[in-house]
């Protein structure tokens, strides 16, 4: 946020209620908004107009919330404020300003909403409104579930309408021009006779007035901005290497640490021995932290040597000791007294499977690192007074509540500078670095610590994507798919997150069936059902979480009923399809790819898949070529329905990602854990998709839905099954297991 002076006001909130309810002016649901959190800060010379616009005499600054890990968040969340304040991309500096209750997540309710009351109509709006209390009274900024833009879609148009209006009002009262005759545009306010007066010299005379606070938002027709091809803020200092990040920072006087923690993680910390690690000069200090040691040197480097030095013997982790026994504790799950949801249960499932010919198979999907190119990394500086942290988060207030708990300080005490992430995936959801380098910085009062994990130190103490089994029967009849009961079993996602923030949690786990039980296809005799396996390795939120591996075991058991059924598998999915969303998305990719069933060749196969997830439904088809060397995928078409596209380019690039993302992870990628230790530390054992190995992929996005939707998961879950489609069109091998690559050779 800008520290120029900015223009005192008392209470400008024109855009508080956009920012309180997940509201335009005029239907707040949750009675008052949260105060401005600007306005805490504001010293003579400042004017907050609205949580998100702050105009000072130097220029314009737009609040940005959300976390940007790559995905275009700061770029997307500056353009719907710019669309309604009239002012251009180039002419505005953007902030994430400050950890606030203010910046609740609004649009976190919808998926919780939709497992509790699937479907629409009265149950599914009043779980809905009960979630998203609960979240704002929480106060729950967080960055996740593919929110970002749902959540912010229509409240940050408000405030920057709210706030043009109120600019507009002051150049009235400043000139005597009547309201109607005045317009906006490029960050000025025109008078009949083309006069521009700039924002920056109306601030003062706005901060004297009422907010207007009930201003209709302009049609897609009159947008310059959403829809349009845009380009993104920070694509120049990307391109050029001048992009920072939370692993760029360097604050005066700062020391540099890294953590030696124990190798089996969750284990405690044993006995150790410094001697060789203080026979290096840089090497200042070894402090015992939780699970482990913090090194702390003149240089990263010389921490990371100093760590790598020291001798240890570390207790074993409240873990199984190998994979089989982490499998066997999943075949175990499938339960009764393990039951955690049944969301989905149509028909008689258990008569139409006892008179019918049983199709049945296991499917499997690994641990999986979050592995983002920039490693885990924080700043801390702590004194008795205040702490200060820099560093990329996607839960600021849990950051700032935890450094306050571990410092004995009230949360307003604690800053939090919230930075660029260089990739997440998830990872960010987590901050044991924060609380780590917190440890370390109290042992050393005043003196800031830039804690930096090694690679190895990242992969292996990443809380990973959730093991996971499901078990499939059905039946067909007549050319049909008559019943599918799908059954999964994985631990809790939630209940080991939360656990790490202090929370208990007792579910059920959404998403444990997330990706499985809200797909659009009436089968007759249709079955979801969700087991809660016991706590294995500690885990999170994974890109896409529950539906990452759902997504593949729904569309693989149904491709299996439907060559069973002897149907096509596009056809059949479109006679079972009851979206009309759904359904226009496979329409999409069956035109895109000129359909023609999954095996248009010798030696090339095609498989699709439609995956439901964050309210958006994707459709892919996915085509493989036999080559000498091994298969390879060489075309990828994909179609998703999102209600509106607000940057084409970032949607292009966003779903082209999602896609890469879910295919390298579904042909190599796995963690398996020995004794409680992790065997993955580094890409070369972690291997993913290469630029070689990138197929063409064509994007569409589909606009008819009434709601708009975020696009950063959906397209991860549908990849992994469009490509086993595939490869069993071109070679005859079902693949039930990830990462294929261990049936398959990939050229």
């Amino acid at each position: 946020m800008s520290r120029a002076k900015k223009i005192a006001r008392r209470t400008f909130l024109a855009g508080g209620a956009a920012l309180a309810g997940g509201i335009a002016f005029g239907v707040w649901r949750y009675h008052t908004p949260y105060r401005n959190p600007l306005l805490a800060s504001l010293n003579d010379g400042e004017a907050a107009l609205t949580p998100y616009v702050l105009i000072t005499l130097q220029g314009i600054t737009l609040i940005t919330p959300r976390a940007d890990l790559g995905q275009g968040a700061t770029h997307a969340q500056a353009l719907l404020i710019a669309e309604e304040l009239d002012v251009d991309l180039d002419q505005i500096a953007t902030d994430p300003g400050t950890p606030s209750v203010a910046y609740w997540n609004r649009a976190l309710a919808d998926e919780a909403a939709a497992f509790l009351a699937p479907g629409d109509g009265i149950l599914h709006g009043a779980a809905t409104t009960t979630v998203a209390a609960a979240s704002k009274f929480l106060g729950l900024q967080i960055t996740g579930g593919s929110t970002t833009i749902p959540d912010a879609f229509t409240p940050l148009r408000a405030a920057g309408a709210s706030a043009r209006e109120t600019l507009k009002r002051a150049a009235s009262q400043t000139t005597g021009t009547p309201l109607a005759q005045l317009t906006t545009a490029g960050g000025a306010v025109l008078l009949p006779d083309g006069t521009r007066l700039p924002y920056t010299d109306l601030a003062a005379t706005a901060a004297t007035i009422d907010p207007v606070t009930d201003v209709p938002l302009r049609k897609p027709g009159q947008w310059r901005l959403i829809g349009k091809p845009t380009q993104r803020l920070d694509i120049r200092a990307k391109s050029t290497g001048t992009q920072t990040y939370g692993i760029d920072v360097t604050v005066p006087g700062m020391m540099h640490a890294t953590v030696l923690l124990n190798p089996a993680q969750g284990g405690e910390l044993g006995k150790y021995d410094t001697a060789k690690a203080f026979e290096i000069p840089q090497v200042q200090s070894v402090i015992e932290i939780t699970g482990g040691l913090g090194i702390v040197a003149d240089t990263t480097w010389h921490a990371f040597k100093g760590a790598k030095a020291i001798a240890a013997d570390w207790p074993e982790a409240p873990m199984p000791e190998t994979m089989a026994a982490h499998w066997q504790a999943l075949a175990d799950s499938f339960t009764e007294d393990r039951l955690d949801s049944r969301k989905r249960d149509d028909g008689d499932v258990e008569s139409a499977l006892a008179e019918a010919e049983v199709i049945e198979a296991e499917y499997r999907a690994p641990y999986l690192a979050h592995a983002p190119l920039e490693p885990l990394c924080a700043v801390v500086r702590v004194t008795d007074t205040e702490a200060e942290v820099w560093t990329g988060t996607q839960i600021p207030r849990f950051v700032q509540a935890n450094v306050a708990r571990l410092a004995g300080l009230k949360a307003e005490a604690v800053t939090v500078h919230a930075q660029m992430i260089g990739g997440s995936f998830g990872h960010r959801l987590e901050d044991e670095v924060v609380k780590h380098a917190t440890e370390i910085a109290l042992q050393m009062k005043g003196v800031p610590i830039k804690l930096t994990y090694s690679r190895e130190m990242d992969m292996t103490h990443d809380f990973p994507r959730q093991i996971a089994m499901a078990r499939m029967g059905g039946a067909v009849s007549d050319g049909r798919v008559e019943a599918f009961d799908l059954s999964i079993a994985m631990p809790s996602v939630f209940a080991s997150q939360l656990s790490r923030q202090g929370m208990p949690f007792q579910g059920p786990d959404s998403q444990i069936v997330a990706g499985a039980f809200e797909q659009p296809f009436s089968i007759p005799h249709h079955r979801v059902t969700g087991y809660r396996a016991p706590e294995l390795a500690p885990i999170s939120s994974w890109r896409s979480v529950g539906a990452s591996s759902n997504g593949f075991f729904y569309n693989a058991g149904l491709d299996e009923l439907i060559h069973a059924a002897g149907a096509d598998p596009l056809e059949e999915r479109l006679r079972l399809c009851t979206d009309a969303r759904a359904r226009a998305v496979l329409e999409a990719v069956a035109e895109m790819s000129d359909w023609s069933g999954p095996v248009p060749g010798a030696g090339l196969g095609r498989g699709v898949a439609l995956t439901h997830s964050f309210g958006v439904p994707c459709a892919q088809v996915v085509e493989v070529r036999q080559t000498d060397s091994g298969l390879r995928v060489s075309r990828v078409w994909v179609a998703a329905e999102v209600g509106r596209v607000v940057d084409p380019v970032n949607f292009e690039n966003l779903v082209a990602g999602g896609v890469i993302f879910g295919l390298g992870h579904a042909m190599f990628s796995e963690i398996t854990y020995e004794t409680g230790r992790a065997q993955q530390d580094n890409f070369d054992t972690y291997p993913s998709l290469r630029l070689p190995q990138s197929p063409e992929i064509a994007v569409r996005g589909l606009e008819t839905g009434p709601e708009v939707k975020g696009i950063g998961e959906p397209p991860v879950a549908p990849a992994a099954p469009a490509l086993a489609a595939a490869i069993f069109a071109v070679t005859g091998q079902r693949l039930r297991e990830m990462p294929f690559s261990k049936t398959v050779s990939f050229a």
